[in-house]
C-alpha cells in the first residue's frame, strides 16, 4: 500500500492529509484568538481531562453546539496549534498539543485552561462523556 507521510504520520493516498501548523509558527495571538470564543474554550476545557478524544466525534460536543460549527470550531484550534487531529483508518482522535504548547509558552496553555474552569458561565460537558469516547 502507498502512503503519504505528513507530519510524521502516514496516510492512505484517497485520505487528505489534516493540516498542523509547525509549534514554531503558532504565534500567541492565533491561540488567543482561538479560545477568545467560549465554544472552544468550552471543548479545550474538556479536552484537558482527557489524553485523547476518540474519533473527534461531534456528538461528545453537541452540548456546545451543532456538528457542522463544532466541525469548524475543531478546525479553528487545530489552526491555531492548539489541538492535534490524530488520522487511524477513517477515524480522527483529538488531543491538545500540551506539550508542545508548553515548550513554546511555558505554562500558558495550563494557566489558560485553569482560568476557563473557575469560569461558572463557561459551557461545560457532564462527566458522563468521558466514559463515551474520552481515552483518559
Amino acid at each position: 500500500m502507498n502512503l503519504v507521510r505528513s507530519d510524521g504520520f502516514a496516510y492512505p493516498p484517497a485520505m487528505k492529509p489534516v493540516f498542523h501548523p509547525d509549534i514554531e509558527d503558532v504565534a500567541p495571538a492565533d491561540v488567543f484568538a482561538a479560545l477568545a470564543d467560549p465554544i472552544r474554550l468550552g471543548i479545550l476545557v474538556a479536552l484537558a481531562d482527557v489524553s485523547e478524544v476518540d474519533k473527534a466525534r461531534c456528538s461528545h460536543f453537541t452540548a456546545f453546539a451543532s456538528p457542522s460549527l463544532l466541525s469548524y470550531h475543531f478546525a479553528k484550534l487545530r489552526e491555531a496549534g492548539i489541538t492535534r487531529m490524530r488520522v487511524e483508518g477513517t477515524s480522527r482522535y483529538l488531543s491538545i498539543r500540551r506539550e508542545e504548547l508548553n515548550q513554546r509558552f511555558p505554562g500558558l496553555i495550563d494557566s489558560v485552561i485553569e482560568t476557563a474552569r473557575r469560569d461558572p458561565n463557561l459551557p461545560r460537558l457532564g462527566a458522563a462523556w468521558l466514559s463515551d469516547g474520552g481515552t483518559p
